[in-house]
């Protein structure tokens, strides 16, 4: 008798099978046209994420349609694994983007960034990989709308822009410097500006340079890093829910193949 549960399971993991292949496409033609040392740092992650899924879509699959019982048997331990290493990150990820916020300024469209409003782990991770994380900033040109613009947009203009976390923090002076306005990313020091803050000694007028080595820079990467982090816990307890059923359903399936095979074994 055809069991239900079996079929689904099956099901499920040709809809999963089918999606791996573009995905390790993808991680091959990044291998082939990466031309950034950002690009080349996504292509190994790419290809083994999909390469685990072909893998236990196919466990599952044979598992449940050929009633192969120890693949089914596999295929729940990884599942099961899965759905621990969700849960624990979304909560670990809920905990570590608690802290942080850009912090408004008046009479200005944007907000600055402050590197130690955000969580100490989040800080050692970027500080460790600055250098290459610096290099992916400045290969994006994160800066290049605000370099386009020159002296063609009046200071005023300037401060009322709603600049994103990373161009406020990378792109910019802060504000703390007192600098004199000259184009979006060209400002002069006067007898008026401060040092106090140690990113104003990092700034500089040079497109390439800019304050890609400033804490404000790290700090509005943080602020993009909570906010993605936020989207992807909520996204990832709908997912924990899917993966939930899923293994519910492949436990019946793996249930259903034990009884066959009792049943083959004593007629």
């Amino acid at each position: 008798m055809v069991r239900v549960s079996n079929n689904l399971v099956g099901i499920l993991n040709i809809i999963t099978l089918v999606i791996s292949i573009p995905i390790i496409g993808g991680g091959i033609w990044l291998s082939k046209q990466a031309d950034t040392e950002c690009e080349r740092f996504l292509e190994k992650p790419v290809i083994a994420l999909g390469v685990f899924i072909m893998l236990v879509s196919l466990a599952g699959l044979i598992g449940s349609c050929c009633r192969v019982s120890c693949l089914l048997w596999l295929y729940l331990v990884v599942m099961f694994l899965l759905i621990v290493l969700i849960f624990c990150f979304t909560i670990f990820a809920f905990v570590v983007t608690n802290k942080g916020a850009g912090q408004a300024l008046s009479d200005r469209g944007y907000k600055e960034y402050r590197l130690g409003d955000y969580s100490n782990w989040l800080q050692k991770r970027v500080n460790n990989h600055w250098g290459r994380i610096q290099s992916c900033l400045q290969d994006s040109k994160i800066c290049k709308t605000l370099i386009d613009d020159g002296s063609s947009t009046k200071v005023e203009d300037f401060y009322k822009k709603h600049l994103s976390a990373l161009q406020s923090g990378c792109c910019k002076p802060s504000n703390d410097c007192n600098f004199t306005y000259v184009s979006p990313t060209n400002w002069k020091k006067n007898s008026t500006s401060s040092l106090g803050n140690p990113d104003c000694n990092l700034w500089s007028n040079d497109p390439n340079v800019l304050c890609y080595s400033c804490e404000s820079c790290k700090a509005g990467l943080l602020d993009n890093i909570k906010s993605d982090w936020k989207r992807v816990a909520v996204l990832n307890i709908i997912f924990l829910v899917f993966l939930i059923v899923v293994y519910s359903v492949g436990c019946c399936a793996f249930r259903n193949n034990r009884r066959d095979n009792s049943y083959k074994r004593y007629p």
